[in-house]
């Protein structure tokens, strides 16, 4: 999905700034609350873990929930998105409890008819087995297929139609493709493949490589 949340690569955002030694993983107590009540949020709203669909959310909240509620405040967000998606909240119902608890009088919308998606993941984490062999070994030239993707997708945009080189053959995985609307997990081979920066952004750009997993429907053969 061509969402907020695929920024890898795009101009305007300044430097990146390496994390401190000594950061905090919660900086205020807000965000360790935050950070569960996410997961617990979209374990709730999924039958089950799946952190696809999590992402998938993400990345599709709108310019406010993503950026001025901070980082734990963008995950908060999200969970409540998928709570909304399943029916297990009501729009509106967390702004209305929070007014509530606030002193204000305002009435609450209804608990609507939960209906969450039919998810029963076929083993823990992501990784599995598949049968056949991998397309593609390691040296081989390979080019990310140039596709816009309506629903979610882990191809960045900054890699679409750009050739690179396959480092390492990865274990098989869950496709994020479909696993993130529940429509199968689909798992493929996983390569790590390196792309020069300059074939990415262009000549003036400065030198380095950029390693991608890619999932084996996201490359085809390079010329």
């Amino acid at each position: 999905m061509d969402g907020i949340a695929d920024l890898g690569g795009t101009p305007g955002w300044g430097p990146v700034r390496p994390p401190m030694r000594d950061e905090p993983v919660f900086a205020e107590a807000w965000q360790r609350r935050a950070f569960a009540l996410a997961i617990l949020s979209s374990r709730v709203a999924s039958g089950g873990v799946n952190t696809d669909a999590f992402r998938h959310a993400l990345e599709r909240l709108d310019r406010a929930a993503y950026f001025d509620d901070g980082y734990y405040g963008r995950w908060l967000n999200a969970g409540e998105l998928m709570l909304h998606d399943s029916a297990v909240l009501a729009p509106g119902a967390v702004d209305a409890r929070a007014r509530n608890l606030r002193g204000e009088r305002v009435t609450e919308p209804p608990s609507p008819e939960p209906h969450r998606p039919d998810y029963t993941p076929t083993a823990q984490g992501s990784l599995r087995t598949v049968d056949t062999a991998p397309a593609f070994t390691v040296g081989a030239r390979v080019r990310a297929r140039a596709a816009s993707v309506p629903g979610h997708t882990r191809l960045p945009r900054y890699a679409r139609g750009h050739p690179g080189t396959v480092q390492a053959v990865q274990p098989a995985a869950v496709l994020p493709d479909t696993n993130a609307h529940f429509q199968g997990e689909n798992p493929q081979h996983v390569y790590s493949v390196r792309f020069d920066s300059r074939e990415l952004w262009g000549a003036d750009a400065e030198p380095f490589a950029v390693t991608l997993e890619m999932y084996e429907s996201y490359l085809e053969a390079a010329a």
